[in-house]
């Protein structure tokens, strides 16, 4: 599969970020909003008849703090992965 431009010019050993759906979340990815760096520890699930997604996330600095985030399973988020 062909490198992307992004990835050709950073070099193979920095982490990808992609674009996903909520549903191709994995745990181990990590993802930043307004409230910090969060990682999904939990496997995504859906509710209301497929139409919203949530999965279990902790914060990167605050290892005890972790919620449950939910969104509508058509929009794509931001995602890092190792």
């Amino acid at each position: 599969m062909a490198k992307s431009r992004a990835e050709k010019s950073i070099g193979p050993s920095a982490p990808a970020t992609v674009r996903l759906l909520p549903m191709q979340l994995q745990v181990g990815d990590r993802f930043v909003d307004a409230s910090g760096e969060w990682e999904v520890i939990g496997r995504p699930y859906t509710t209301a008849g497929g139409k919203v997604a949530r999965a279990r996330v902790k914060l990167v600095t605050e290892t005890a703090v972790t919620e449950i985030r939910l969104w509508a399973a058509h929009v794509r988020i931001a995602v890092r992965r190792a």
